[in-house]
């Protein structure tokens, strides 16, 4: 086997499986990348994107809410609390997201409160970016 394989299963159900050249994650303590032989290792991943790319060398990209990497023996598996395919994502639905995140940001009082409304937030940009094909970048 000269690749890796790559599973990705949310709540929803098994959302990719197949082989890739590589997986980018946005890592809790910031973002890495798996290829082939890479050393086994479980890892946390928050707000952003997922990226693997095929052995054609073209990229598939997730928008995902967070969740947990494992590697083991070539093999990536992938539990996401979301994982939507970026090019199926609704952008007015996202950037009506974006801005009941917004109101809810500006009337939050307390902080818990704050705290949750800007996961909002974070989610609902971080959908719109990878609908323009930007996941992943900092504006």
């Amino acid at each position: 086997m000269d690749h890796l394989y790559v599973e990705i299963v949310s709540p929803l159900g098994a959302v990719f499986h197949g082989p890739a050249r590589a997986v980018r994650a946005p890592g809790t303590q910031g973002s890495f990348s798996v290829l082939r032989n890479h050393a086994p290792m479980i890892a946390s991943f928050e707000v952003g994107a997922i990226a693997i790319t095929t052995p054609a060398g073209d990229e598939i990209r997730y928008a995902t809410s967070g969740g947990f990497v494992e590697v083991l023996n070539n093999t990536v598996t992938i539990l996401a609390e979301t994982a939507e395919l970026a090019s199926d994502i609704d952008v007015e639905r996202a950037r009506a997201a974006e801005e009941r995140a917004l109101a809810l940001l500006a009337e939050a009082g307390d902080p818990e409160e704050r705290r949750l409304a800007q996961a909002k937030l974070d989610r609902a940009r971080n959908r719109l970016r990878a609908s323009m094909g930007q996941v992943g970048t900092r504006r």
